[in-house]
């Protein structure tokens, strides 16, 4: 079936993020009194609070891991959010798959402010045709609840489209979607991880997928 959109993970993906995610989240867990290992965190990274709090301290009450993870979104926001950076080329790739003629479709477990920070910072909002995020569902990847909105907010089907993402959990969701992925390694995951959990081709970043996207599984001629 001819491939109608790509759905683009934005966090690790597009923007440099994942970093001064891990540092909000470290220093949401300590103010909390529940420490956790930067390596640890770092792993759940591209989950929402809403799976990864509960990944990292399954003891805490509901009310509060809700209050460490509201705390990591206050973090973020004022700390972090100024510092991050797109990667190299992530705007081009972005424009080069509209300009191919698929649709092109945002689908982060990021905040809709974050989401439309990141649009700007990009400066591709002309290039947009939907977006998703986690305000829009009831969880976060690795369920497969973003992309499913994605696809219904794109008018595509599974088959239609493809994934680009950065972390085993972009992964996983694509396929409890039906999408193939493709894997980035701009994240905290190497090729074989992503791989393992079901990535179709492993790309080192974006600007890598871009030079080889006629010969990747976004090119028109597949």
């Amino acid at each position: 079936m001819t491939v109608r959109a790509i759905l683009f993970d934005i966090d690790g993906t597009l923007v440099d993020s994942n970093e001064q995610h891990v540092a909000a989240w470290s220093f949401a867990f300590r103010e909390a009194g529940h420490p956790q290992e930067v390596d640890d965190i770092r792993l759940q990274i591209g989950k929402g609070g809403d799976l990864l709090v509960p990944t990292l301290a399954p003891d805490l009450s509901e009310d509060a891991r809700k209050a460490i993870s509201e705390a990591h979104g206050e973090y973020f926001k004022t700390i972090y959010l100024e510092s991050v950076q797109a990667f190299p080329d992530a705007a081009d790739l972005v424009r080069r798959v509209k300009a191919d003629g698929r649709r092109v479709v945002l689908a982060s477990s990021a905040k809709r402010s974050e989401l439309e920070h990141y649009v700007a910072l990009l400066g591709i909002a002309d290039v947009v045709d939907a977006s998703t995020s986690i305000d829009d569902v009831e969880a976060s990847k690795p369920a497969p609840d973003i992309f499913e909105m994605a696809l219904k907010k794109a008018s595509v089907d599974a088959a239609e489209a493809i994934v680009v993402g950065d972390t085993i959990y972009d992964v996983e969701a694509a396929a409890r979607s039906g999408i193939a992925a493709i894997g980035l390694t701009s994240g905290p995951f190497d090729g074989g991880q992503l791989r393992d959990a079901g990535a179709i081709a492993i790309f080192t970043d974006a600007a890598a997928l871009l030079a080889e996207i006629d010969r990747s599984p976004l090119s028109l001629s597949d």
